[in-house]
This record gives structure tokens, C-alpha cells and sequence, in this order.
């Protein structure tokens, strides 16, 4: 009997030891990783919706809606073209077009002649008349509200070096979250550590608004941090798919049958598109510099989660017309499928519209967290000085 006693009060102790040193890697990674969180949760919620907040804080930016939105058929893309190449005549630049499906200003990006022509690449952004015949604004990325807070919340304002502390400190986040809710996991009754207490002393409330945001934010919030770590480091996102022997098909990335000629219009090279994905919604298209590099179509098909920047493509030789490949998420494998919706998850349009408003206030759940962890601790140790204080005086 005093054999098994002695083993239930060294595993006891055991625990309270694993649970002081959970508190104490919790307590040191939200000092440590606090206000990045906040940083990175308030501009995530304002991206939520930086299409609509960028056109409200452009209202002069002027345009005919009443026009219709320009689709696979549309005139409109040659002549905006046109006018595009009119301001940037530089004939090996590259444009990318996006297709709103509304009326009003066309949306466009100019890469200027670069070897990457990556996701962060160096562009311009401009806004076409309905009709593609002028600029009605251009500003450089990076310089306008809504991309700056873009760059800060991908990658801190600092490139490459910024892009790896977020990723990574993504993860170390992951485990904040799991040690917290470790830390909270009750010893006894749920309905005591699901309460929260009113008449309480200060330090206790303050650690019951800490305790109760982040617990019932912890799942959604999970997935928030995991998906914005995958999408920060997608080397490693390769690496973890690899792993499980599933990964992503690759985009293909053919060539135009010749490096120069008499580019094709843009409309034939929708119509060939178009016959090749019938089913299927234009989202962006992607027009080449002079070069042996094709049309590229992106369009979102029935059953593809992502909404902006659907996973699906169309290649097209520019000088020919000819549909060089497809991309299909459909008929991709089970990698495929789950990597096109990490991006959905991220920015809550998964869930439409109400999901989008989900991830705005869970945005600002890091802020109360840390506000409330930061006060609690102060609280804390100011009650522990006074404590040692009336002791040493008695």
C-alpha cells in the first residue's frame, strides 16, 4: 500500500513539474513572440478585405460600372493591352490582367523584364478604364496603404530574412497555443475552469478573460498560424508533403514553339483557353514579354475552394495559339487537393462572407491576449513584491 502511494505521489509531482515548466515556455514564448502576433493578426484582419478597403480609400478612381464585365469573349483585354504597352512600351515587360466578374476599373500588374517573376517580384499596379482605352491609376507596390500592410504582414518590411521569421515563428506560435491550452487543462471540473468569476479580484479576472479568449479562439486560431507558416515557408510545405508521399502536382511551365514573332491577341488566346476548360471561370490572365513564353490563364473551376487566386491554368502559345497544357485541380491528387485550401482557411473566405468576418475579430485576438497576459503578469509579480515586502517588514 505505501509502495503504490509513494508512486501516485511521484507521478503527481511529476506533473505539477511538466505543468510549471509548460507555464514557464508559455509565459517566455508570449513575452518573446507577443507583439509579433499582435502585429501579424492586425494586418491579417485588414487584408481580410484589402480589395474593398483599397477602393474605399480610392473613391476618385473612376470608371464606368455601368459597363458590363469583360469576359472570355471581351474586346476589352486587346485594348487595354494596348494602352498598357502605350505606357510601358518596354515589349519584353510582362502583364498580368484580373478579372473581377464586375464592371468598373480592370485591375493589372506590370512586371518589368526580371529572371523571377515570383509572387513578391518587383510591379506595378494599375487600374484600367471599363473600356481598357485608359490609366486611371498607377501606384508602385508597396507605396499605397494596403500593400504596404501586405508586405509587412508577408514578410516584416525585410524580404526574404522577414519572410523566414514569420514562417518560423509561426510554428513556435503552434506551440504557444498548445501549451496554453496544456497549462488550462482542468485537474478537476470543467465548469470551475470554464468559469468566469465577476466579483473576482482583478488578477483573477484578468486571467479569466485571458484564459477564455484563448481558449474558445485556440482551434481557429490554430488553423490561422499553421496555414500563414505554410504559406510563408512553402519550401517547407514541399518538404511536409514529401513526407507523407503526397506531393502537389507540379504546374507545368511549357514554352511558346518560338522566342519571336507576331504576338497573338488576347482574345484568340482566351478562345483557345475557353475551348479547352469550358467549365471554367477566368480569373487572371497572364500575358508574356517577347520570348518563347506563353499565355497563362488562371481560372477557377467547379469545386476549387480558392476564389481570388483559383490553382487552375490554362498555357497558350502566344504566337500560335496553341493550348501547350492544363492544369486542372480537379484531377489532381490528394496533395493537391488539400494545398488549395490552405490559402481559403488563411483568409476565412472558406466560409463566404461570415467567414471572412471571422477572421477579422479573430485578428484582434491576439492583441486581448497579449494585453491581458501582459497585465496578469505585472499584476502578478507586483503582488508577489508586495507580499515579500510586508513579510520582510514583520
Amino acid at each position: 500500500m505505501l509502495t503504490k502511494r509513494k508512486a501516485k505521489d511521484a507521478f503527481t509531482a511529476g506533473l505539477r513539474q511538466v505543468r510549471r515548466s509548460l507555464r514557464q515556455i508559455h509565459l517566455w514564448l508570449g513575452l518573446s513572440l507577443g507583439a509579433l502576433f499582435v502585429v501579424l493578426g492586425l494586418t491579417g484582419s485588414a487584408l481580410v478585405f484589402y480589395v474593398e478597403i483599397d477602393a474605399a480609400l480610392h473613391r476618385d478612381v473612376r470608371a464606368d460600372a455601368s459597363l458590363p464585365a469583360p469576359g472570355w469573349d471581351s474586346p476589352v483585354w486587346d485594348q487595354a493591352l494596348a494602352t498598357a504597352r502605350a505606357h510601358r512600351p518596354d515589349a519584353r515587360g510582362e502583364w498580368a490582367f484580373e478579372v473581377t466578374g464586375e464592371g468598373g476599373p480592370i485591375p493589372a500588374r506590370y512586371y518589368p523584364p526580371s529572371p523571377h517573376h515570383g509572387h513578391h517580384a518587383e510591379r506595378e499596379m494599375l487600374w484600367f478604364s471599363s473600356d481598357g482605352s485608359t490609366i486611371v491609376r498607377s501606384d508602385a507596390w508597396g507605396s499605397y496603404l494596403m500593400s504596404w500592410l501586405y508586405e509587412l504582414h508577408m514578410h516584416l518590411l525585410a524580404g526574404e530574412i522577414g519572410r523566414q521569421i514569420v514562417g518560423w515563428s509561426g510554428f513556435a506560435m503552434l506551440v504557444l497555443l498548445a501549451t496554453g491550452i496544456a497549462v488550462w487543462w482542468p485537474r478537476g471540473h470543467w465548469r470551475k475552469a470554464l468559469a468566469f468569476k465577476r466579483s473576482a479580484v482583478p488578477l483573477r479576472r484578468l486571467r479569466d478573460i485571458h484564459k477564455l479568449s484563448g481558449l474558445w479562439s485556440a482551434l481557429l486560431l490554430f488553423a490561422l498560424v499553421a496555414t500563414g507558416a505554410l504559406l510563408a515557408l512553402p519550401g517547407i510545405k514541399t518538404q511536409m508533403f514529401a513526407a507523407a508521399r503526397a506531393a502537389p502536382d507540379e504546374i507545368p511551365s511549357p514554352r511558346s514553339g518560338a522566342a519571336s514573332g507576331p504576338q497573338i491577341p488576347i482574345t484568340t488566346a482566351l478562345a483557345a483557353a475557353h475551348a479547352a476548360m469550358p467549365d471554367a471561370r477566368l480569373a487572371f490572365i497572364d500575358v508574356p514579354g517577347i520570348g518563347d513564353k506563353p499565355f497563362r490563364m488562371r481560372v477557377r473551376v467547379p469545386g476549387d475552394p480558392q476564389q481570388r487566386f483559383p490553382g487552375s491554368f490554362v498555357f497558350v502559345d502566344q504566337y500560335s495559339g496553341e493550348v501547350l497544357g492544363i492544369h486542372d485541380v480537379r484531377l489532381g491528387n490528394a496533395a493537391t487537393a488539400v494545398n488549395s485550401w490552405i490559402r481559403p482557411i488563411h483568409d476565412g473566405s472558406i466560409g463566404g462572407l461570415w467567414g471572412r468576418i471571422l477572421a477579422v475579430i479573430l485578428g484582434f485576438v491576439p492583441l486581448l491576449l497579449f494585453i491581458t497576459g501582459f497585465l496578469h503578469r505585472r499584476r502578478r509579480l507586483a503582488a508577489r513584491a508586495g507580499f515579500h515586502s510586508t513579510g520582510s517588514l514583520s
